[in-house]
């Protein structure tokens, strides 16, 4: 394209007095045409009461519930009971909300989520006690069954890591789902001082209930000295994808790989923050260094594009541990690319699930 003056007259006969939502190229517009009114105005990021990703808030009543047409629920669950180390991810799902200008584009999926999805946050799970963990997992069960039986997506944001096994009681409750683990540690193991309800062995609780098929569960990101208490991983027949093995394997390798084990089948996508370099997401209750940079996890997550994703979370956000406010707003990034995978998924386009 030669420069002259008359690419420059109709560069400015186009552009010259138009706003930043008047857009000719379809592909942006359908999403400009969404947030932007007639005179070019926007909603300011900063304003209004925040919601997870900006979505609309719809209350939904704990003994009655109604969800509409909704076809996702994006719920917080501030619950950090189940802890081993340092707390705090009961602020969690309220550091998430407070993250602002994440989407509405994700321009490389080419989805505007919140938009091409019905789509709400629904507030928090409602818990009877802050003290008592198992009543907490009741709680959460009780919730994402409402949720599942309306044939509506859970999308939920923790709190510590234990939230994962009520939640795939209710998903799996049909048939086992598989699941996509990202991670720095397997959280498979057995009972800690006395209880088996806690952040390191919600996975191994939801293989011995039945509603999670290890040979369709692949965990990525591994490290750290906690290995040897995943042996509960390799004997059920986990896929495990250490995070020293991924610059040698390379995120492509790692993708085919994941197809192949979890296949068509229905599949949940459980993110911990602490599967992140501690440099990207120092904000967790247990950090371990030579973690996955932001960059590699976005494409393993975007790689996912067309899986059976019946359900996600984001967990172990602990703000406190981070002025930077870094590790929440990776936390709602990959909040984002979740949601933005379930516009693809078979549960919401049609299909077996």
């Amino acid at each position: 394209m030669a420069w002259d003056k008359a690419k420059l007259d109709e560069l400015i006969g186009k552009y010259g007095e138009s706003h930043g939502g008047e857009l000719f190229n379809p592909k942006f517009r359908r999403v400009a045409d969404k947030i932007f009114t007639e005179s070019g105005t926007r909603l300011a990021p900063y304003s209004g009461i925040p919601t997870f990703l900006t979505a609309p808030y719809v209350e939904i009543d704990n003994d009655a519930p109604d969800f509409g047409d909704l076809q996702v629920a994006i719920i917080g669950m501030p619950m950090d009971l189940g802890v081993t180390n340092r707390n705090g991810s009961r602020f969690g799902p309220r550091a998430l909300r407070t993250i602002e200008r994440i989407g509405p584009y994700n321009h490389v999926l080419d989805c505007a989520p919140v938009h091409e999805l019905r789509v709400a946050d629904i507030g928090d799970v409602s818990f009877r006690s802050r003290y008592r963990l198992e009543m907490s997992h009741e709680d959460i069960e009780r919730r994402v069954n409402q949720i599942v039986d309306a044939g509506v997506l859970p999308l939920s944001v923790g709190g510590d890591h234990s939230i994962t096994h009520p939640i795939l009681k209710a998903v799996g409750k049909k048939r086992p789902v598989g699941m996509i683990h990202i991670d720095a540690h397997c959280d498979t193991g057995g009972a800690y001082d006395l209880t088996k309800f806690h952040h390191g062995g919600p996975f191994r609780n939801a293989v011995l209930d039945g509603v999670l098929d290890p040979t369709r569960t692949i965990q990525i990101g591994i490290r750290g000295a906690a290995e040897y208490l995943w042996e509960f991983s390799y004997e059920s027949g986990m896929t495990v994808i250490h995070a020293e093995e991924v610059t040698g394997m390379g995120i492509p390798a790692i993708l085919e790989r994941a197809k192949q084990i979890i296949g068509d089948g229905p599949t949940y996508l459980s993110f911990d923050i602490d599967s992140l370099d501690p440099s990207f997401a120092p904000g967790t209750g247990t950090p371990e260094i030579g973690g996955l940079t932001t960059r590699e996890v976005l494409d393993i997550i975007r790689g996912l594009k067309g899986m059976n994703i019946v359900g996600g979370d984001v967990v172990e956000v602990a703000p406190q541990y981070d002025s930077t406010t870094n590790t929440a707003q990776a936390g709602a990034q990959m909040l984002f690319e979740i949601l933005s995978l379930m516009v693809f998924s078979q549960a919401i386009t049609g299909g077996p699930t």
